[in-house]
C-alpha cells in the first residue's frame, strides 16, 4: 500500500523528484493503480549513471569501495543538477540571520524552520549533495541509503510526524510506504521476535515468547507509552525557550510534569521494575541498543519510550525512492523559500570575535558571516576542530568529561538476486545469534536492511537490496598499510555474510552481484564525523537525558544541532533537534517572542542540572 499526504508526483526515468512549490504534476497511472491495489510502486526505467568502479576485494564477484571518490564527483552534481539543486547559491561577504554548517537531516530542519519564519540562511556543505548519514548514492543501478533505512516520523497523525511536518514547513511532499514491521530479532536461545506495526500482534507475540511475565511486559511498555502519549501531545519547540514551556505546561501541566519525572531515568531502571526473566530483560537490551547503541541501563527512557512506542503509532514508513529523498526535498524547500545551499563548501573554522561567533571559514579561503552559527557536526568535530581547542568553553569541557564519542559503523551495501530471499521476508533484521554478551561488542550484532523488500525500483530487475551494518571502532582500521587494509575489509565482511548465509538467508554468497564495504574511516572522510562517530554515549550510567546538551553552548552565537544534542541519535531525534535549535535562534534574532530575563535564568537553572548529572 502507499501513503500519500498530498496528491503525489510521477518519477521521471530512474529517479525520485520530490513534490515542491512550482513541481507538483498530477500523480501518474501506475501510483494511482499502485495505491488501489495496495501494492509497491516501481518507477523503473533503465539507469546509466555514468559511475566508475574502483576495485577493492577480491574474491567477490563485484569489486567496490563504498566511498566515493573524486572520480564520481561529476555524476553526483549531475543528480544535484537533476533535483534542481543549486550548486552553490551562497555570496562570499554577504550577511545572514544564521549560517548552518552541513545540510543532515538536524541541520536541514533547522534551516528550513527559520528560513519560513522569515530568515535569510545560508546552508554550507562539504559534499556534492545533501543528507550526510541520511544521504544516498547510485551504482549500476542500485540506488543505495547511505544509513538507516528504518525511518520514523512519516505518519500523518500526532506531534512526533516531525519529517512529515518539516517537508509540509517548505511546502514539500512525499510517498511513502507502510512496512508492515519494524524489525525482526533472531537472538541467542533461538529467541524470535518480530516487532509488528500493530502493537498488539508485537505485545502478543512477545508474551507468547515469555507468558510468565505477561503483567511485567504490559506494565513496561505501558510505562513507554505513558511518556509518548506526553510527548505527542505537545508542541515540540525548544525546551531552551521559556515562554513556549510556561504556555506549554499551562496547557498540558499534567504531560510536562510526567516527562521531567522520566527525564533522569533509564529504560533499564525501568524494565528492572517489573520483569525478572535474565533473557527478557536481555531482549529489552537489543530493543534500546537499536535506539542508542548502548543497553537499556545506558538509553534514556524517554528515548527509549519515543521509538519503542511510535513504530505502533505512525509506524515505519518509508519514503518512495529512497531515503536521500528526504533531503533533496528539504534542500529544495529551502531554496524555493529564499535561502541557501552552497554544495563543496567545506567549513574550516568558526570565526569568533571577543568570544562570539560570527561567521566561517570555509577551505578556499572564503569567508561568510551571520547573526548566528548552527552546527550540524558531531560535538568533537564542533569543539576541537571548528572551534579551536584554547577556545573551548568549560561546558564543552564538561560534556567531553561526561560523554564519549559512540562507535562508528563497518557498512556493506550489496545487490544481490531476488531468488535468494525467501517469500514474505521483513525488511528489517538484527541478528545475534551466539550470546547476549556479544551485544555491544565490536561486530557481535548485524542489523539488516532491504529497502528493496519496500520499494523494488531501487535495483535493477530481479534484484534486492541488502544493507548490512555493524559496529566498529576507528582503532581496528587506523594506521594500515593498503593491502592489509583492504584484505581486513573483506575478511570482515565475509564473516558477516557467513552468518548471514547460516542464520537467514542459505545461499548468500553465490547470490551477490555487486558489494561495497566502508568502515568507520570512510564515514569520517565522507560524512566529516570524528573517528565515524555517531552521537555520544555516557561514560557511566547516565541520569536520563539530564547530561545531554541542548543546542544552545557556551560560545555566544554558536548553536549546535543534530545527534550529539539533545535528544541523541536517530532520525525523528535529529529532527526534533533541529526543530528546537530553529525555535531557539529565531527567538535570539527576533523572530520570536522573547524574554532575555526568563532566558537567562532557565539557561542557567538547564546547566546546573546538567552539572548534576
Amino acid at each position: 500500500m502507499l501513503l500519500s499526504f498530498s496528491c503525489s508526483t510521477p518519477k521521471p526515468p530512474g529517479l525520485f523528484l520530490p513534490s515542491c512549490p512550482r513541481a507538483d504534476p498530477q500523480p501518474s497511472r501506475a501510483v494511482k493503480v499502485a495505491a488501489l491495489r495496495g501494492s509497491r510502486v516501481n518507477h523503473r526505467q533503465p539507469r546509466n549513471w555514468g559511475l566508475e568502479s574502483v576495485d577493492f576485494v577480491p574474491g567477490f564477484r563485484r569489486k567496490r569501495e563504498f566511498c566515493v571518490r573524486a572520480n564520481f564527483v561529476t555524476s553526483a552534481e549531475r543528480e544535484a543538477d537533476s533535483v534542481g539543486l543549486p550548486g552553490g547559491s551562497g555570496v562570499e561577504g554577504g550577511y545572514y540571520d544564521a549560517i548552518v554548517i552541513g545540510s543532515g537531516i538536524g541541520g536541514l530542519v533547522a534551516a528550513t524552520q527559520l528560513a519560513v519564519k522569515g530568515a535569510k540562511v545560508l546552508v554550507l556543505e562539504k559534499y556534492v549533495i545533501p543528507g550526510g548519514s541520511s544521504g544516498f548514492y547510485q551504482r549500476d543501478g542500485y540506488t543505495f541509503d547511505v544509513g538507516s533505512s528504518v525511518m520514523f516520523g512519516f505518519s500523518d497523525k500526532g506531534n512526533l510526524n516531525l519529517i512529515t511536518q518539516a517537508l509540509a514547513a517548505v511546502g514539500c511532499k512525499m510517498d511513502v510506504i507502510p512496512d508492515p514491521s519494524t524489525v525482526h530479532f533472531h537472538l541467542p536461545n533461538d529467541l524470535s521476535v518480530c516487532v509488528h506495526r500493530d502493537y498488539a500482534d508485537f505485545i502478543g507475540e512477545l508474551i507468547g515468547k515469555f507468558p510468565h511475565e505477561k503483567e511485567g511486559i504490559l506494565k513496561f511498555y505501558g510505562e513507554c507509552w505513558k511518556i509518548f502519549n506526553s510527548l505527542n501531545s505537545l508542541e515540540l519547540k525548544s525546551l531552551e525557550e521559556p515562554l513556549y514551556l510556561f504556555g506549554q505546561f499551562f496547557k498540558k501541566p499534567i504531560e510536562c510534569l510526567t516527562l521531567a519525572y522520566y527525564l533522569p531515568q533509564n529504560a533499564g531502571d525501568i524494565a528492572r521494575k517489573y520483569i525478572k526473566d535474565p533473557q527478557l530483560l536481555s531482549f529489552i537490551d537489543a530493543e534500546c541498543f537499536i535506539v542508542s547503541t548502548v543497553n537499556a541501563m545506558h538509553t534514556p527512557m524517554i528515548n527509549a519510550s519515543m521509538v519503542l512506542c511510535d513504530r505502533h503509532f505512525g509506524g515505519i514508513n518509508y519514503p518512495v525512492g529512497g531515503v536521500g529523498g528526504i533531503a533533496k526535498s528539504l534542500a529544495k524547500g529551502l531554496v524555493s523559500n529564499g535561502s541557501q545551499i552552497q554544495y563543496k563548501a567545506n567549513v574550516t573554522n568558526i570565526i569568533l570575535e571577543n568570544g562570539k561567533a560570527i561567521g566561517v571559514e570555509v577551505s578556499d579561503g572564503r569567508r561568510f558571516f551571520a547573526k548566528t552559527i548552527i552546527s550540524n557536526a558531531t560535538r568533537w568535530d564542533t569543539f576541537g576542530k571548528l572551534v579551536k581547542q584554547e577556545d573551548l568553553p568549560k561546558e564543552e569541557r564538561e560534556f567531553q568529561k561526561r560523554y564519549v564519542k559512540a562507535p562508528s559503523f563497518l557498512s556493506i551495501h550489496m545487490g544481490v538476486r531476488a531468488d535468494i530471499l525467501p517469500p514474505d521476508t521483513d525488511c528489517h533484521h538484527f541478528v545475534l545469534e551466539d550470546a547476549w554478551a556479544r551485544l555491544e561488542e565490536p561486530y557481535g550484532s548485524i542489523f539488516l536492511s532491504i529497502p528493496t523488500v519496500l520499494d523494488s525500483s531501487l535495483a535493477p530487475e530481479g534484484h534486492h537490496i541488502l544493507h548490512i551494518f555493524t559496529t566498529s571502532s576507528i582503532e581496528d582500521w587506523e594506521g594500515l598499510p593498503r593491502k592489509e587494509y583492504e584484505e581486513r575489509k573483506e575478511r570482515v565482511a565475509s564473516e558477516l555474510i557467513r552468518r548471514l548465509e547460516k542464520n537467514l538467508f542459505p545461499g548468500l554468497q553465490s547470490a551477490i552481484s555487486f558489494i561495497e564495504v566502508g568502515t568507520p574511516k570512510t564515514h569520517r572522510r565522507y560524512l566529516a564525523r570524528d573517528e565515524g562517530t555517531y552521537g555520544p554515549m555516557p561514560r557511566d550510567v547516565p541520569k536520563g537525558l539530564l547530561g545531554m546538551p541542548f543546542n544552545t553552548t557556551g560560545v555566544n552565537g554558536l548553536y549546535c544541532v543534530g545527534d550529539s544534542c539533545f535528544p541523541g541519535q536517530g532520525v525523528i531525534a535529529v529532527a526534533f533537534s533541529g526543530v528546537m535549535c530553529a525555535h531557539r535562534v529565531a527567538a535570539d534574532i527576533g523572530l520570536e517572542k522573547r524574554s532575555p530575563l526568563l532566558d537567562n535564568a532557565l539557561l542557567g537553572t538547564l546547566g546546573w542540572l546538567r552539572s548534576l548529572a
